[in-house]
């Protein structure tokens, strides 16, 4: 599987940090699961964090560290997908960082109806950002749209295209506030897309606008 589009490396850096927000970690494993150089990359920020905390100095734990923590893991506060060091998949065909997310596979996914044939499926995680699954009929176009925050889109079936250029699987597109784009499905196979935002889109038609309260988006 050749992939043509990366993370950035201030991504990479965060994900490496445990700075992001669970729906990221989970886009970010889920391609670092498929990408040797993005994996490559994470093993080399994970190295030199690693180095960082060997030289420096000692502070002193107050007497409730242990029950702070404790209780920390117990919230589930520091959930975050850790990323496999292959391409292997469940038996779901999914890659392993996602298959926990998408309990029994793509054919058991509930999707919900966005119109024109596109669908979603909201993912449970932390509401910092919302992950969800993006059903795209072969050739068709999601509306137009701009961006208040990050979005991550990453391919696991099938292709798209836009403004940025062509993404196949395995590869993600990273768009910030400045990119406007209208996303078409290739023509020969529906596609399937893990799609991360943090805050919600800026459609530019009337209809997407009106429905966007209640879809979520």
């Amino acid at each position: 599987m050749s992939i043509n589009h990366h993370l950035t490396d201030d991504l990479v850096m965060a994900y490496s940090t445990g700075a992001l927000p669970e729906a990221m970690n989970l886009v970010i494993a889920t391609h670092i699961s498929l990408c040797d150089d993005c994996r490559a990359a994470l093993e080399s920020y994970d190295a030199l964090g690693g180095a960082v905390l060997e030289n420096c100095a000692s502070a002193e734990m107050s007497g409730d560290s242990l029950l702070s923590v404790l209780g920390t893991i117990q919230s589930g506060a520091t959930s975050m997908p850790k990323p496999v060091q292959s391409a292997r998949k469940q038996d779901d065909g999914l890659p392993l960082p996602l298959s926990e997310y998408v309990p029994g596979g793509l054919e058991k996914v509930k999707w919900r109806s966005l119109g024109m044939g596109v669908k979603q499926a909201v993912l449970p995680t932390t509401a910092e950002a919302t992950a969800r699954l993006l059903y795209i009929p072969a050739g068709t176009a999601v509306p137009d749209h701009g961006h208040r925050g990050i979005e991550l889109t990453l391919v696991l079936q099938g292709a798209f295209q836009d403004a940025d250029g062509y993404f196949a699987r395995g590869d993600i597109e990273v768009a910030s506030e400045d990119l406007h784009h209208t996303p078409i499905a290739d023509i020969s196979e529906d596609c399937i897309c893990l799609a991360v935002t943090d805050a919600p889109l800026r459609f530019k038609g009337i209809v997407p606008r009106i429905v966007q309260p209640f879809l979520g988006i």
